[in-house]
């Protein structure tokens, strides 16, 4: 399944793939601490759709490294994304870096 949501960690990265929303994130929310361990960076630019449901756990996911003592910033961000972002006044909260590469 194509739209199926995968992740992985690698370099301080956490790099986020398929469809992140009420569907698909259960998963992830299970593993939210340990994928969260190490990262300072979450790369968004995989995510081919991300409903309400997805952008909380974006949040839980940041929240879990605040925890774990790195502070987290989010690379790949989307127009909808940033869109629905903004909607939920979160733009203090999902901070977007530039990307280096």
């Amino acid at each position: 399944m194509s739209d199926a949501l995968h992740w992985q960690s690698r370099d301080a990265v956490l790099h986020l793939n398929g469809k992140l929303d009420h569907e698909t994130l259960q998963p992830l929310w299970t593993a939210r601490d340990s994928a969260a361990q190490g990262i300072s960076i979450i790369d968004v630019s995989g995510l081919s759709r991300v409903d309400s449901a997805g952008l909380a756990l974006l949040v839980h996911l940041q929240d879990a490294a605040t925890r774990q003592g790195s502070s987290v910033s989010f690379v790949g961000i989307s127009d909808k994304l940033q869109s629905l972002i903004t909607l939920y006044n979160l733009q203090q909260i999902i901070v977007s870096s530039v990307e280096s590469c």
